[in-house]
C-alpha cells in the first residue's frame, strides 16, 4: 500500500498516529505528572461568597465593558463618532453650570486626549474604569440593535 500524498502543511503520515483515547491518556499523565488534576466537582470559594446583588452588578460591570469594547472598535473605524460622546458632556456639563460633578470634569480631561489613551481607558477592566463607565458620555454611539446584541448576550 503506498503512502497518502501529502495534504496541506504539517509533518507527514508516519502510519503510528494515536488515537484520540490515547493522546488523552497521555495528556492527563503530563498534567497529573506537574502537579495538576482534573477539576470533577464544584468547590466553594470565592464564588460561593457572591450574593445574588453583587453577582448582577458584575454581570452589569461585564456588560458596560463589553459595549464600550464595541465603541472603541466604531469609533476606531470612524473617528468623527467621538464627537458624539464630546457633545454628550458638553450638555450634561452646562446643567450643572459651575460645579459639575467629579466624573463628568474626568470624562473632560479624558476625551481631550490623543484617541489610542481614551480607547485604552475605556476598554480597561480595572476598578477606576470601570467606576468612570458608570458615567460614561458615549451614549448614542451604538445603534439600538447593536446595544440589543450586548444586552441579548448577557441574557440582560
Amino acid at each position: 500500500m503506498a503512502p497518502s500524498p501529502r495534504r496541506g502543511p504539517g509533518r507527514p503520515p508516519t502510519g503510528q498516529a494515536l488515537t484520540a483515547a490515547e493522546r488523552m491518556r497521555r495528556y492527563r499523565v503530563r498534567q497529573r505528572a506537574a502537579g495538576l488534576r482534573a477539576a470533577t466537582h464544584w468547590q466553594p470559594g470565592a464564588a460561593a461568597r457572591l450574593t445574588p446583588g453583587l453577582l448582577k452588578h458584575r454581570i452589569i460591570e461585564a456588560r458596560s465593558l463589553a459595549m464600550h469594547c464595541l465603541i472603541a472598535r466604531k469609533i476606531a473605524a470612524d473617528p468623527a463618532l467621538l464627537d458624539v460622546a464630546r457633545r454628550n458632556l458638553g450638555t450634561w456639563i452646562a446643567r450643572y453650570g459651575n460645579e459639575p460633578p467629579r466624573a463628568l470634569e474626568e470624562w473632560r480631561a479624558i476625551l481631550a486626549r490623543p484617541w489610542p489613551e481614551i480607547a485604552a481607558l475605556i476598554t480597561d477592566p480595572g476598578e477606576s474604569a470601570t467606576r468612570l463607565r458608570q458615567s460614561s458620555p458615549f451614549a448614542g454611539v451604538l445603534t439600538k440593535s447593536e446595544r440589543r446584541r450586548v444586552y441579548e448576550a448577557f441574557g440582560t
